[in-house]
């Protein structure tokens, strides 16, 4: 396992971490909003057994730099992947997933840069766009009632904003106590004027789902509360070649809630590229 790091094309340094065979297909996971590289969890691992693993932390976020502005414009998210892609050699091949958030900037990296280097993408309680009005953008109860304490600077307040996500990012298991943490310690590490950028920007890559021409997998839970499963679906109507897996009853974070079900599911798609 190595930490690196690359600039981006705004300067912005994009810290990431490399797993697994270096002969392996290589897997970029993409964390969501307000989290980090090491909110996936023992899905990495178990992940970085086949594949080569590269966990990012987005801009703002962990490690990675935090400028003070640009999280408005795609062509930095776009900027940030291409980068870590030409750092790792990586010119073809790839798969690209990413969790909530991190489907927008895989989005975004696909409009700015084409699919050139990519084999497939993953979406898992994630979509593709943002802001009011925009297609496929929808928020959930969970982020309605956290908005806007989870942008205030009040450590109190930040907190209960954050508390009113539950068990969404984890599902209802016993055994999920210490993910919880990890993901509520993340969350608060974020800089609260990076969480508030992040909300309020507005995008649309509807078309770019239109025209892929490379297999997509959406991966969503029927009751999340964070990204409704709405968002999911309308990746999957616009995406040419895209299958669904939408479990039932499950929340937002699926690489928690059921790892062994994740992996096995993500192993498939990537083994069918």
């Amino acid at each position: 396992m190595a930490i690196r790091e690359v600039v981006s094309a705004d300067g912005t340094t994009i810290v990431y971490r490399v797993s697994g065979p270096a002969e392996g297909r290589p897997l970029v996971l993409l964390h969501g909003w307000s989290a980090n590289l090491r909110s996936w969890g023992r899905a990495a691992e178990d992940l970085a057994e086949r594949y080569r693993v590269i966990a990012v932390d987005l801009r703002g976020h962990g490690y990675s730099g935090a400028p003070a502005t640009g999280y408005d414009d795609p062509k930095n998210w776009a900027a940030d992947l291409a980068a870590v892609l030409s750092a790792e050699s990586i010119e073809s091949g790839a798969v690209l997933l990413g969790w909530s958030y991190g489907g927008i900037a895989i989005s975004d990296y696909l409009t700015a840069c084409g699919t050139g280097a990519i084999a497939g993408v993953i979406y898992t309680g994630s979509l593709a766009n943002i802001g009011p009005g925009i297609p496929g953008a929808g928020v959930g109860p969970a982020m309605e009632t956290a908005i806007p304490s989870v942008f205030e600077e009040s450590a109190g307040r930040a907190m209960r904003g954050f508390a009113a996500f539950g068990n969404s990012n984890t599902g209802p298991g016993a055994d999920t106590g210490a993910d919880a943490q990890r993901l509520f310690g993340a969350s608060l590490s974020t800089p609260p004027f990076v969480r508030k950028a992040l909300f309020y920007r507005t995008v649309d890559n509807s078309e770019t789902l239109r025209n892929l021409d490379i297999p997509v997998l959406v991966l969503h839970g029927t009751a999340d509360p964070v990204v409704p499963i709405d968002n999911g679906r309308y990746i999957a109507e616009l995406a040419p070649k895209s299958r669904t897996s939408f479990w039932e009853d499950a929340q937002h974070g699926l690489f928690i809630e059921d790892r062994e079900r994740f992996v096995r599911e993500v192993g498939e798609f990537i083994d069918g590229l």
